[in-house]
């Protein structure tokens, strides 16, 4: 297979609100940009959803779900091959589709290339779920047969982050699709360009009208809109901790919609003294600086035991130094701009604060280039628990080392944090790495890799991290209602 070639500027299909298989304005006429992270320069106007938008789009979700619908009467097998269908779609236009989210997110291309590949696998994964989806039979006492059904939990909203535009609509989109629920997606107002492509295939394969709606727009007003919505059954949320108070609140005021959420992190990854130092940093500089520090799960606090901490920060310092920032579609290129200048702008207020508190500064700090939003990669050494940058989710490629002494220790600091996304541990000793990866707070944790998720796996975090988990065979769970039948038995034949 011949290597992937980008599009410096691919073509920009749709830029309206996908409702009911169908392309429309937006009801105020208003329109808003969405930008070139590398130049900052407007890629073009995207139509912009309010709440009269969302009314209608939730509208076109509940008819698509009433009973009786084609596609609440679609055998599951079916919807299984329409979800294939989708993905085949995908694989069709990898290249193309890459292009595009490179363009609108700013990440090199060949990392967009890999994005697509696992927003295919995710839907192909979830495919094969839909006839699978189950209940059981309970032995009660007395003379009654009783078995469980699982039923999709009705009409979902979902609303995306900017970090990975189309990974994620693949973790809201297949396992709702995959347990017979309906669509309304908010795609973050930064990316919307691959999401609103995604509804074109999804009209291609053939799926039902209102089976998937997309409303691009803001999140105090179509965000909210969705949250607030009297007729949504359910919420699923990827981004901050902060907006997430807000979808939780907006449940509660509203119809108790059941609300998933997978939030921020200050992820620790934590190397131990009988660690290889090379290959513990260079585990370490991909858990801060993949997708430009801008994950959720990043390792953000590197917690180094003492006997290899001045080593450690050496090498580190040179991976920083040969981590080569530039144009994105040069496949040579690994780390593109921030996503926009708000983002750009946070980063370097922390970097400043990480200076002002007294971290070492051994390399970056500083913009890349004179135009975009380019941040050098960025370590600081010396780092201490009650700094900002120790403390605060910067998402941004900022390496904050932190030394320790003994693994109680650490544990301990590890620990003490709002946060419970993720944690990695880098050790050869297997008694401290299964300790360690028990006591740890954290809805995953990588023993000697980190960052490493998979369609097959759970993923989602404890404390303010979250509720409910992604991916796997758990997200099913957050799409369907059990329901419990139970049927008198008769003792004598009539």
């Amino acid at each position: 297979m011949s290597d992937p070639t980008p599009n410096r500027n691919p073509e920009i299909k749709y830029k309206q609100l996908f409702i009911n298989n169908e392309w429309v304005d937006a009801q105020s006429g208003r329109t808003f940009p969405t930008l070139n992270p590398c130049t900052g320069e407007v890629i073009c106007e995207i139509q912009e959803a309010d709440k009269a938008d969302v009314d209608v789009a939730v509208a076109a979700a509940r008819s698509a779900f009433k009973i009786g619908s084609a596609w609440r009467t679609m055998d599951a097998s079916k919807r299984a091959a329409l979800i294939t269908k989708f993905a085949d779609l995908l694989e069709r236009d990898k290249e193309y589709i890459a292009s595009l989210e490179t363009l609108d997110n700013g990440k090199p291309f060949l990392d967009s290339v890999d994005d697509i590949g696992a927003t295919i696998d995710c839907f192909r994964y979830f495919a094969g779920w839909c006839d699978k989806i189950t209940g059981q039979t309970i032995p009660v006492d007395g003379s009654y047969f009783t078995f469980t059904r699982r039923e999709p939990v009705g009409v979902c909203g979902q609303i995306i982050p900017w970090n990975y535009p189309l990974a994620m609509v693949s973790w809201k989109w297949a396992p709702a699709l995959a347990c017979g629920c309906t669509i309304v997606l908010k795609p973050a107002e930064q990316t919307p360009i691959t999401a609103l492509y995604a509804g074109a295939l999804i009209k291609e394969a053939g799926f039902p009208p209102g089976v998937v709606n997309i409303v691009p727009g803001f999140g105090p007003t179509a965000g909210a809109a969705i949250a607030e919505h009297m007729d949504v059954d359910k919420v699923a949320f990827t981004g901050s901790t902060e907006v997430g108070h807000l979808i939780m609140q907006a449940a509660g005021r509203s119809n108790l919609k059941r609300v998933s959420l997978e939030l921020g992190g200050k992820s620790p990854l934590i190397i131990l003294a009988d660690a290889d130092v090379e290959d513990a940093a260079m585990w370490a500089h991909a858990a801060i600086m993949t997708n430009h520090g801008q994950n959720c799960c990043a390792g953000s606090r590197t917690f180094v035991q003492e006997g290899i901490y001045d080593k450690f920060v050496e090498v580190s310092k040179t991976l920083a130094e040969n981590r080569m920032v530039g144009d994105p579609y040069d496949v040579m290129t690994q780390q593109g701009p921030q996503v926009d200048e708000a983002q750009f702008k946070k980063i370097l207020d922390m970097i400043k604060s990480g200076k002002d508190e007294g971290a070492k500064l051994q390399y970056g700090g500083e913009r890349w280039g004179d135009k975009g939003y380019f941040i050098k990669p960025t370590v600081f050494s010396d780092v201490t628990d009650n700094m900002r940058i120790a403390r605060e989710e910067i998402f941004g490629p900022v390496q904050s080392i932190i030394k320790f002494r003994d693994v109680e220790e650490v544990l301990e600091r590890a620990n003490a944090t709002k946060y419970g996304l993720a944690a990695g541990v880098i050790t050869n000793d297997i008694n401290k790495a299964l300790m360690l990866s028990q006591k740890l707070q954290a809805g995953s944790v990588w023993v000697n890799c980190y960052d490493i998720v998979t369609s097959q796996t759970p993923f989602g975090g404890y404390k303010m991290s979250g509720q409910g988990r992604e991916l796997g065979e758990e997200a099913l769970k957050q799409y369907t209602e059990t329901k419990t039948v139970t049927i008198k038995i008769p003792q004598k034949n009539s």
